[in-house]
């Protein structure tokens, strides 16, 4: 069996799952927009981290930077600020997913190129 190369990666792809579940657990499940968008973003983070857990790729971590940027202004775009719980989850959740991604490209020497060619 492969071993993982990023830690990062099943951890964002958990968090993922966690979007798919939050609007019934946090109970903003019927309010059609931020459960769209919970939905929609973890399908797409769950299905980004897969890739990057098993086919490891500098874009698969920028998508997942794109993503945690999202889900941070995501309330205000679309409108749901005023659903504390949503709101919130989508901030704490896009922080981490960036963090971690981030972390990724910092850290890892096949990746940190993109910088070094700039100069």
């Amino acid at each position: 069996m492969r071993q993982i190369k990023h830690w990062q990666d099943p951890l964002s792809g958990a968090l993922g799952l966690w979007l798919l579940a939050a609007p019934w657990v946090l109970g903003f499940a019927q309010s059609t927009t931020p459960t769209a968008n919970s939905t929609l973003v973890g399908m797409a983070l769950m299905a980004t981290a897969l890739g990057a857990t098993f086919v490891p790729r500098a874009w698969e971590e920028w998508t997942e930077v794109a993503l945690g940027v999202w889900l941070v202004i995501s309330p205000w775009v679309l409108g749901f600020e005023g659903l504390l719980n949503a709101k919130m989850n989508d901030i704490v959740v896009g922080i981490a997913v960036l963090v971690l991604a981030l972390w990724v490209l910092a850290t890892d020497k096949d990746y940190t190129h993109w910088g070094a060619a700039a100069h």
